[in-house]
């Protein structure tokens, strides 16, 4: 058992400085729970992998993480052989062709690394939608079973299983097969609120009453249509940014000094300049 309640996620969640409301709680409860994975999709920037990193610490487990990319293969996700090492075996002995393939020369990948893990880990499976379809293919037996199948060595069953996190920014639809052996969670953008609330959980040091003004002024960005709205991180680095520069207000003045810090667009800066009047 990853956890024994949604208030006991919220509470170890909070610990490590990720503030969770009740729907991600109750999500990342249920997922430990019953052994499923958690699928988050939102648009970038709202706190998904930073979510399965929390998990992570929250639990003192393992993280492993597959970057997906177009182009991603099977080898790069699951694992490959060491073909050089391979080579130079054979080259000092001719009648080695037999041990070749062994575990002296398996290189493991994320996906065989978490499921050999013996120790809790918490699997990322990070932007699943920039990866192309056959790797979601890839991941069926594996999320069902968490079982991958090597035909030199055999078939490898985790050991203890993962917990598994899969995040997407919705930049294609994954498959319904996929999403069948996944609970959902659709993570925004935060109320200004509880952002004003994270923002003083990772920058304690700010004053609550500039939190409040960053948390309304990035709302008030991200009403705008921005060829990329500011993400929670950046709404975290404007604040740092403004206790380095011992600035007590976030005026006018201070706003269009460091809009790049969330607004990394020229034509993003040039619109929300003129919307805010600047």
């Amino acid at each position: 058992m990853w956890f024994g309640s949604p208030g006991e996620v919220g509470e170890r969640l909070a610990a490590t400085g990720y503030l969770a409301d009740d729907a991600i709680t109750t999500s990342v409860f249920l997922a430990g729970a019953l052994g499923k994975p958690l699928l988050a999709e939102g648009p970038a920037g709202v706190g998904k992998t930073q979510l399965a990193k929390a998990i992570a610490e929250a639990t003192g487990a393992r993280l492993i993480r597959l970057q997906c990319y177009e182009g991603l293969d099977e080898a790069r996700a699951l694992y490959e052989w060491n073909y050089k090492k391979q080579l130079l075996r054979i080259q000092a002995d001719d009648e080695a062709w037999d041990d070749i393939f062994s575990e002296e020369f398996l290189l493991e990948r994320p996906l065989l690394t978490a499921i050999r893990c013996s120790e809790p880990a918490v699997l990322l499976i990070d932007e699943m939608d920039k990866a192309d379809v056959e790797v979601e293919g890839l991941l069926l037996e594996i999320l069902s079973d968490f079982q991958i199948t090597i035909p030199e060595l055999g078939t490898i069953t985790a050991e203890r299983k993962p917990y598994v996190v899969l995040t997407s920014n919705a930049t294609r639809e994954l498959g319904e097969a996929l999403k069948r052996r996944c609970l959902y969670l659709h993570l925004g953008y935060p109320t200004p609120e509880r952002e004003r609330d994270i923002v003083l959980a990772q920058v304690p040091e700010l004053p609550a009453s500039i939190a409040e003004q960053l948390a309304r002024t990035v709302a008030t960005l991200r009403a705008l249509e921005l060829k990329k709205s500011p993400s929670i991180a950046e709404t975290v680095d404007w604040a740092h940014t403004l206790l380095a520069l011992g600035r007590e207000e976030l005026d006018e003045q201070t706003v269009g000094d460091t809009l790049g810090v969330v607004l990394k667009h020229h034509s993003d800066q040039t619109r929300a300049r003129k919307e805010l009047g600047l």
